[in-house]
């Protein structure tokens, strides 16, 4: 048993790693479609600036700015889910086949009371709530930087654990509420950190804590429509969204490319950074939905708020990013809240125990140290047995 969770442990340890480095990946390889500019429209900028000084930002044309269709380009990859999973089945497994592993996965929703319709409709109710999610989150990378929106998104632990608390009705625990105080308030400060007129910075905000309210909306609903899960389930189930997601939204992408709401220029479409993102995003997801098979679901969460460090380096080293005042004030807030949301259900039983060690450890030392203390004069040990003048009672 111990051996099983060291084993956890070290596990755990990894997949945190791998968590946050594709997290960060996949963010930044986001935020950097973004800033694909075109080199001749550069070129031309560089030329009259050098005349017209306060006309630096106002030439510039970026290259891609398509939030939509990047969302729905990434969420086309959770197709691969089932295939991901049958290929590591097929590795354990030579015998099986694909359609027994469909079979073995519809037969638990249809122990669930799930029929094909109903199925396919709550696939379909979690691919727009999936969508809309990554949807506020991509978004928000063309107003913030990458630190700012992970650190809002991370708030989506709070959002879990209210949710979880109303409709799943949940354990109450005290210090969790004072993580979600803590939490709004770190959101009401990145709100205002360049203030509140004439900032686009506020609706960033709002796109970025909506994505993490949605987040934990999707995770909540997903645990009270269909409960438990096998990794099987899971997969079809992504699958699933993903199918949806590539049949019934590209009319979506099309509109809003015609209508000039997005707008693509093709002979610099940025496919390597796009498909970069889009491995790095699934991998993210992966890991967060099939990790729990090695290790605790701590170590998996934990990605969410180691990620805020790394990309705070990378947003410095890449965009001279400062994190001062308010700004970092509210990302210390969230972290704090972060870390309290994580503390067990009955965390007061582990401090009122360490109380008690360090209360009994110490009278043992104290009590050691006034048994050794001889007085030579008399021989008197400090002994029960022995009056002070040395004789037995």
């Amino acid at each position: 048993m111990i051996i099983g969770c060291t084993n956890k442990i070290y596990f755990g340890i990894c997949v945190t790693i791998c968590v946050t480095a594709s997290w960060v990946g996949a963010t930044h390889c986001i935020k950097f479609l973004y800033f694909q500019k075109d080199h001749a429209v550069a070129n031309l900028t560089i030329s009259l600036n050098l005349s017209h000084p306060d006309n630096r930002n106002k030439q510039r044309i970026i290259s891609y700015n398509a939030p939509f269709f990047t969302t729905w380009f990434c969420t086309n990859w959770t197709i691969l889910y089932f295939p991901v999973y049958f290929t590591i089945q097929s590795i354990k497994s030579k015998c099986i086949t694909p359609s027994n592993v469909i079979n073995e996965s519809l037969r638990g929703f249809r122990d669930k009371g799930l029929t094909g319709g109903r199925f396919l409709t709550r696939c379909s109710l979690f691919c727009g709530l999936w969508v809309s999610t990554n949807y506020m989150y991509i978004h928000s990378l063309r107003i913030l930087l990458a630190t700012d929106v992970m650190t809002l998104f991370a708030t989506n632990v709070a959002c879990v654990y209210l949710l979880s608390w109303v409709i799943l009705h949940e354990q109450f625990v005290g210090v969790r509420i004072v993580a979600v105080i803590l939490c709004d308030t770190g959101i009401a400060l990145l709100a205002y950190m360049d203030g509140i007129t004439g900032s686009p910075t506020l609706g960033g905000v709002v796109l970025a804590a909506s994505a993490a309210a949605g987040s934990a909306v999707y995770k909540v609903l997903f645990r009270k429509v269909v409960g438990d899960t096998t990794f099987g389930q899971i997969s079809l189930f992504f699958t699933v969204i993903g199918i949806c997601n590539a049949i019934f939204l590209w009319p979506v992408c099309l509109v809003l490319y015609f209508s000039g709401v997005e707008y693509i220029i093709w002979e610099q479409f940025p496919w390597i950074v796009l498909m970069t993102a889009s491995i790095l995003h699934l991998a993210a997801n992966m890991l967060g939905n099939f990790s729990v098979a090695v290790t605790y679901n701590l170590f998996i969460t934990l990605g969410l708020i180691t990620a805020v460090p790394v990309s705070a380096a990378l947003d410095v080293i890449l965009y001279g990013a400062n994190f001062v005042g308010m700004k970092l004030a509210g990302m210390i807030l969230i972290a704090t809240g972060f870390f309290l949301v994580m503390f067990p259900n009955n965390w007061p039983d582990y401090f009122t125990r360490l109380l008690r060690w360090s209360r009994r450890h110490r009278h043992g030392i104290s009590g050691n140290a006034s048994r050794d203390i001889i007085d030579y004069r008399t021989g008197y040990i400090k002994s029960h047995l022995r009056s002070p003048s040395g004789r037995v009672r």
